[in-house]
């Protein structure tokens, strides 16, 4: 098999030559091809069985112990003048970084099978896709990408006819942690990874391509790619509105967008319907609008953590169909992990007997692969090929103080200084100190492809072509009391916050205007069936020395970015300041 695009197959020549691959094999996407990579991986000792009658066609995939998350620190933008990438990325030159990953791949698949990915990022018959072509060593990234992505004969069909998409080359190369890179060429549109079979190095659709090479794609385009999931939310009424929300990793993103409503809303009709829990694209629309695809077609979550109390949606689509990588497993070959039940397990992430002096029985970033589809909360708008139409973008973070519980910016200027001083503080269980600040902004320091000064510039200009844009909010679940316990119960109850939001996107309530931004009046929040009232007084206080403090951090930070700041964002800053006195 070949493709009728020219230039596609000529890459694929080249680099069969280069890796000296033993053979080429074209992914079609069909069932029949993921059973025989299912198969040939069994055979191999990659992929290893689960109960099949507790976890029908799962399995599970123990990746090498030295690879087993994102590499950061060897993660590089290759831009022409290093200036473009910004401080927010590591640099390297072109040149020079072509070269090293040359050296790398020269004769890495001899006697390996080199697989042709065609993938497209988003519906497939969407003008809001983008499309790529992964060629890899590795079949768990091929059955991988199949799970995640639109992956197969239909993609290399919109690719032929598009005639281009984005490159991506990736071996596991002898997993050598000395001998680990991923370079991103955005203005090429390639990525280059090698040296890790690990998800997040290897599999190139997802942070790679749908947000560093994409955030490159969307300035040029004017798009947004964005660390964002989508959810609806239906009313009793029927009315379905989306929300758009970026979150820094350990806020409970993920159960945001699988959330399920409290007793009290499901019995009045309230539903919450997940498009996308990870990655939104965001185009303008010619309403005046903003519309949102999300680009992948699965989850890529983190298992541990994940239970029937944090998230029933989640671990109900993780009994069929699904590839787990370093969790552990029981006694009858179930798979397990921290935070899913008391059960103990007999066998940990490296396949060794489960002793709690080895630490975690499951790696602290073990994950799953499952198809969206397989949610009990999938909302089919998730194959809209135009999109869904954004009423709320909301920021939030990690915050034990100063940030209330839930805050409007007044308008998209104000949003973008919200979105882009976004902070969590540390906990304990992350790191020795807790309470240091960190900052996200829009949950996308290790994501954007260039400098975060154009990017909030860039976003700066989308606001500008939007007759109606989604209004923007800052959310904080994790506020304490003087005890350290938090205030807010969170979970489903963070629809009640939501319900707020929405309302307020259609001026059907009002707001306590502050300095800092607009927040509800305590009695507009519904607390109905919730068996203890929290105190929404210290949930919305407004600490403005606290503020004055935090105002004076964000100009501090701004100022690494310098002189590509945007002006307005400046302003707008000092716009705060002076309301604050």
């Amino acid at each position: 098999m070949t493709s009728t695009l020219a230039a596609l197959n000529e890459w694929v020549d080249q680099v069969s030559a280069h890796t000296r691959a033993s053979q080429v094999h074209w992914c079609d996407g069909s069932d029949a091809e993921y059973r025989r990579l299912v198969e040939q991986m069994l055979a191999s000792g990659d992929l290893l069985s689960l109960n099949p009658d507790t976890h029908p066609d799962c399995y599970l995939h123990r990746s090498d112990p030295n690879d087993v998350a994102r590499v950061e620190h060897l993660t590089f933008v290759c831009t022409a003048r290093k200036e473009d990438a910004g401080p927010n990325n590591h640099w390297m030159d072109p040149a020079e970084a072509h070269a090293l990953m040359n050296g790398l791949f020269a004769g890495c698949m001899e006697g390996r099978t080199l697989y042709v990915v065609p993938y497209c990022m988003g519906p497939i018959d969407s003008p809001l896709s983008r499309c790529g072509v992964e060629i890899t060593d590795s079949a768990y990234v091929a059955v991988n990408m199949r799970l995640m992505t639109r992956m197969g004969q239909a993609a290399l069909e919109r690719i032929e006819r598009d005639g281009h998409f984005v490159k991506g080359l990736h071996s596991t190369g002898d997993l050598d942690p000395d001998r680990r890179y991923i370079m991103h060429f955005p203005e090429e549109l390639s990525i280059q990874s090698f040296g890790s079979g690990y998800g997040g190095n290897a599999l190139l659709g997802k942070k790679c391509h749908a947000l560093r090479i994409a955030s490159f794609q969307a300035r040029s385009e004017g798009w947004l790619a964005e660390h964002m999931l989508i959810v609806g939310i239906e009313n009793p009424e029927g009315e379905v509105r989306y929300i758009a929300a970026a979150f820094p990793s350990a806020c409970g993103k993920t159960n945001l967008a699988m959330l399920i409503p409290p007793e009290a809303y499901r019995e009045q009709g309230w539903k919450v319907w997940t498009v996308g829990d990870d990655i939104c694209w965001l185009h303008p629309g010619e309403d005046g609008r903003l519309y949102a695809i999300n680009p992948e077609a699965g989850f890529f979550g983190v298992a541990p953590g994940t239970g029937d109390k944090t998230n029933p949606n989640a671990l109900a689509m993780l009994d069929r169909e699904a590839i787990f990588t370093n969790v552990a497993t029981t006694e009858d070959n179930q798979p397990w992990w921290e935070g899913l039940d008391d059960r103990t397990p007999a066998t940990d992430w490296r396949g060794r007997d489960f002793d709690p002096r080895n630490g975690p029985a499951a790696h602290p970033n073990s994950r799953f692969t499952v198809s969206i589809k397989r949610c009990p909360s999938y909302s089919d708008q998730a194959e809209n090929a135009a999109g869904v139409p954004i009423d709320a973008i909301i920021f939030g973070g990690r915050r034990a103080t100063l940030a209330p519980l839930v805050m409007e910016a007044r308008d998209w200027k104000h949003g973008v200084l919200v979105g882009g001083a976004m902070a969590s503080e540390t906990t304990a269980a992350a790191i020795g100190q807790v309470g240091v600040v960190r900052r996200d902004p829009m949950a996308m320091k290790p994501f954007c492809g260039y400098h975060f000064g154009d990017y909030w510039a860039h976003w700066l200009s989308i606001g500008n072509k939007l007759t109606r844009p989604p209004k923007i909010f800052q959310v904080n679940w994790f506020r304490r009391d003087a005890e350290g316990r938090f205030i807010w119960p969170g979970f489903g109850d963070n629809l009640r916050v939501l319900e707020w939001v929405l309302a307020r996107c259609r001026d059907q309530v009002g707001a306590r205007e502050t300095a800092v931004g607009l927040l509800p009046e305590a009695g507009d929040i519904n607390l109905d069936g919730l068996a203890q009232v929290p105190d929404l007084d210290s949930l919305l206080a407004v600490d403005e020395a606290g503020w004055r403090e935090e105002m004076a951090a964000i100009d501090g930070f701004l100022k690494d970015f310098e002189p590509r700041v945007p002006a307005l964002m400046k302003a707008e800053l000092e716009r705060v300041r002076a309301a604050l006195g």
